[in-house]
């Protein structure tokens, strides 16, 4: 059994233990925080609003709670711990792009409501660099 290796540890731990403890916090979350989260979704990605609000959150919460676990636990591959990270960020600066309020008109950079999920895009950096750490291992033999 393989584990991660050290360069791995810190960009894993910092967003696995993020992540993870995101995902619990919403575990039990309340019906004005479903409707809030599900709303900017929903707006995002049209399909999700035939996704009830509170199935929403379990969804999200479970998804988070995954990845964080994923990228933790010391045995699962940069690959696979890569791939979750860069579809679960990926998903979030997609978000971001795809919400106005979110970013100044023509522009990437955020408006102030927009800062805190603009920063989501370093989680997006350390995934590909998982991913891309991986395939150059594999390359290498």
């Amino acid at each position: 059994m393989k584990f991660m290796k050290a360069r791995e540890v810190p960009g894993r731990v910092a967003t696995g233990a993020y992540i993870l403890h995101s995902g619990l916090e919403k575990w039990n979350g309340g019906d004005e925080q479903a409707a809030g989260l599900h709303g900017t979704a929903a707006n995002a990605f049209p399909f999700l609003k035939n996704v009830p609000p509170r199935r929403f959150l379990k969804l999200l919460s479970a998804a988070e709670i995954a990845t964080g676990v994923a990228l933790l636990t010391p045995f699962v591959p940069a690959a696979v711990a890569g791939a979750a990270l860069t579809g679960f960020s990926g998903s979030l600066v997609a978000l971001y792009l795809r919400t106005p309020a979110l970013h100044k008109p023509g522009s990437i950079w955020p408006t102030p409501a927009g800062v805190g999920i603009s920063k989501d895009v370093w989680m997006l950096g350390i995934g590909l660099g998982l991913l891309a750490d991986a395939a150059t291992r594999r390359r290498d033999g």
